[in-house]
């Protein structure tokens, strides 16, 4: 799939009623659609998320990004971290792309960073769309235990090596799970994978786990 290919079928547009501001990227013969859910202070812009959708594209998967706050509510540092606000914002965006005749055909997958996986993984539960679901240095705890007990998607948990509140966080929230689920430690990485070569063991992980759980054959 070339470079030329994925730039053209890149939409920049607005989801649901609320006009949350997305990138929407589906390369030819798309296996399946990740969403993305940013951590605090982020969006569709964010640098690392928008280098890991590009590669998962190179893989053959559509990609969302999107911003799960309107402008406005990002100023309210309250909305930030309000997991169930940011959830209900990524099930109306999963809503909007079984409806959207782009992305209709293909199931959904949610990346979540930071306090987006909290949100990702809230959305989910008992949610039986969700193909897969893939964590970069997330807060799954905040999910909730409830949800987390109730999320069905296969989950993959990615973690950096020197944050350790982090692992420790995202070991107790993966006890409380009932769904397929790992645990991954990137040697020498730290909360944001800024460590030369770290993103990139991210990409090859999450590549590798959404490709177990989502249909069809790279195009």
């Amino acid at each position: 799939m070339s470079a030329r290919q994925i730039i053209a079928d890149r939409r920049e547009l607005t989801v649901g009623s609320l006009g949350l501001g997305a990138i929407l990227d589906v390369p030819p013969g798309a296996r399946g659609i990740v969403l993305f859910a940013h951590g605090s202070g982020s969006g569709r812009y964010s640098p690392r998320n928008n280098h890991v959708a590009g590669k998962l594209r190179d893989a053959g998967f559509a990609t969302l990004l999107l911003d799960l706050l309107i402008p406005g509510e990002e100023r309210d540092r309250r909305n930030v971290f309000d997991i169930g606000l940011l959830a209900g914002r990524l099930r109306m965006a999963c809503d909007w792309c079984e409806d959207y005749p782009a992305t209709a055909m293909l199931r959904p997958a949610y990346f979540g960073a930071s306090t987006g996986a909290g949100a990702a993984l809230r959305a989910a539960a008992n949610d039986p769309r969700i193909a897969a679901i893939v964590s970069r240095g997330g807060r799954p705890d905040l999910a909730g235990t409830s949800a987390l007990e109730h999320v069905m998607a296969p989950t993959l948990l990615i973690v950096g090596g020197r944050d350790d509140r982090v692992i420790d966080l995202n070991r107790e929230a993966l006890a409380h799970m009932r769904c397929p689920r790992e645990l991954a430690i990137v040697p020498g990485a730290g909360h944001l994978f800024e460590e030369a070569g770290t993103l990139d063991l991210v990409v090859a992980l999450a590549v590798s786990w959404f490709g177990r759980f989502l249909p069809g054959e790279p195009a």
